[in-house]
């Protein structure tokens, strides 16, 4: 138990660190090798585990919020987890508002404000996914962006996406028209490999450290040896001593 404490920790303090995959690692195994009557402490694990999983833009799977005897303490992060998949920024306002008692008792309120920049990102991926052509405005709209000019907060947003990586589309200034590109073929890219790799080192990952848990009896491939068969050891060993001392005498 006290090594879980320590990967809770550990993870606790990756995730200020913005070290959010060590983070996931640690958390995941906490929870994992967490004694099963400690429903409590595994509790605290998975909230901060799903927290730092939508933050690396994962979105955890249902079955986690269905655990025995976690439902009730799991359901403001599922509503929380629902907002960022959809990318719908009012709901996720709504939630973090409806919920900033328990955010802020379980001490995840500061890494949920950190979570708005992914809810817009999402949004924003499923605009460009929808719309071949649209406007600043629309996509500003869209996003319910609530600042004093949403339609310049939108280009900036959209220019940094498309910096980033993280939608394929063309910025119109002088139009003011997001333009996006059509979506190639996935299983033409390494995606699939690389999501197949994490995987699989996860699963081998798993393997290894269930062999190291591993507990097996001391010298118990080793035959016990009786006091009877000790004598007799020991007997042989003295007839032996003796008869290598008496060739030596003989020697010399």
């Amino acid at each position: 138990m006290q090594f879980c404490r320590y990967l809770f920790y550990l993870g606790k303090i990756r995730t200020i660190q913005l070290e959010y995959t060590d983070a996931k690692e640690a958390l995941l195994q906490a929870a994992r090798k967490a004694p099963v009557a400690a429903l409590g402490f595994r509790v605290q694990c998975n909230k901060w585990a799903i927290i730092v999983r939508l933050l690396l833009g994962e979105i955890p799977e249902r079955t986690i919020f269905m655990q025995k005897g976690m439902e009730k303490a799991l359901r403001p992060y599922f509503e929380l987890t629902n907002a960022v998949r959809i990318g719908d920024l009012e709901l996720f306002r709504s939630v973090a508002e409806k919920f900033s008692g328990i955010f802020s008792s379980d001490q995840t309120h500061n890494l949920i404000v950190r979570l708005r920049h992914n809810v817009i990102r999402t949004g924003l991926r499923n605009i460009s996914i929808s719309y071949s052509r649209i406007s600043l405005a629309d996509v500003a709209k869209k996003l319910r962006l609530d600042s004093a000019n949403p339609v310049a907060d939108a280009e900036s947003i959209v220019a940094k996406a498309i910096r980033d990586g993280a939608i394929d589309a063309i910025l119109d200034h002088a139009n003011g028209w997001m333009l996006s590109k059509e979506t190639g073929d996935i299983y033409s890219t390494n995606e699939p490999q690389i999501a197949f790799n994490s995987r699989i080192a996860f699963c081998l990952n798993m393997h290894n450290e269930a062999v190291r848990a591993l507990r097996f009896p001391p010298n118990s491939h080793k035959e016990k040896e009786s006091a009877e068969k000790r004598r007799e050891r020991q007997q042989q060993e003295q007839e032996l001593a003796k008869h290598i001392a008496e060739e030596d005498d003989d020697e010399f």
